[in-house]
This record gives C-alpha cells, sequence and structure tokens, in this order.
C-alpha cells in the first residue's frame, strides 16, 4: 500500500445518467466520503471535535476525468495529503477502477481545499488544524 488513505466504492445504477456513465457529481461526493471515512477510521478523536465546535470547511474542489466508468465497476478512491499549513489542508484524490487480474486504470484525479474554523455560525473564525488530524495525517503526505 502507498501513502494513502483509500476508501473502495461500487458503482450503483443511481450514480449513473441516462446514458449509463457516472454522472460527474457523485466524484465530488466520493472525495467528501473518502474524508468522512479517514476521520472515522484514522482520526476519530476529530469526530468528537466536530461536534463540538470544529468546522471542516471545504473552500474549493475539483476533479479531472480521464476515462468513463458505468454500474458495477469497482473503484478505489485514494486520498493523500498535499499540503497541511497552520489552518487549512489539502487533498489529492486518485480515482482508480479496480479491473479483473489487478489491472488498475485511473480514470479522475481531484483536488479539496479544507478550512478549520471553530465558534457558532454566526461567529466563525479559522482555527489551527487539530494535532489529532495533523498526527492521522502523516503517513498520507505526498
Amino acid at each position: 500500500m502507498g501513502n494513502y488513505f483509500e476508501y473502495l466504492h461500487t458503482v450503483g445504477f443511481e450514480e449513473t445518467n441516462i446514458v449509463g456513465n457516472v454522472y460527474y457529481v457523485n466524484y465530488l461526493r466520493w472525495q467528501g466520503r473518502c474524508r468522512e471515512m479517514f476521520l472515522k477510521l484514522r482520526a476519530p478523536d476529530v469526530l468528537a471535535e466536530l461536534q463540538a465546535d470544529l468546522k471542516l470547511f471545504t473552500l474549493k474542489v475539483d476533479c479531472e476525468f480521464f476515462s468513463e466508468i458505468t454500474a458495477f465497476d469497482d473503484l478505489a478512491i485514494r486520498m493523500r495529503l498535499i499540503d497541511l499549513a497552520q489552518t487549512q489542508l489539502e487533498f489529492g484524490f486518485d480515482y482508480v477502477r479496480l479491473d479483473l487480474g489487478e489491472r488498475e486504470t485511473l480514470i479522475a484525479r481531484g483536488r479539496q481545499r479544507v478550512a478549520c474554523m471553530r465558534g457558532p455560525n454566526s461567529r466563525t473564525v479559522p482555527a489551527r488544524v487539530p494535532e489529532a488530524l495533523t498526527r492521522a495525517l502523516e503517513p498520507y503526505l505526498s
């Protein structure tokens, strides 16, 4: 395994459009799901902070597509840490189709910039990336 966190997913019919390929917005949903599963499995202490006053605001997201996928394709969404600043993080995502015979095909690549904030909704302010999150992300620095 490389220096990435991996979320495995099988594409369902509900994620495809009328033509039969995956609708583009699902790639962004999978980025969020990968990030959530990372927090659940690798940084559970951060979940308690999210229930208190920590907020993770997604500032920017993008995805570049290389190949189409359809229902029942098996995917690995691989998240790496690209940048860790005092109050922000940037993640990179590789979307890899897992074909029979252990062949892998890179089908898309994305990025996501996240800001850490604290405080009530009407008065959130930038906050340092929590130490527990920094520690959990160390192995995934690209």
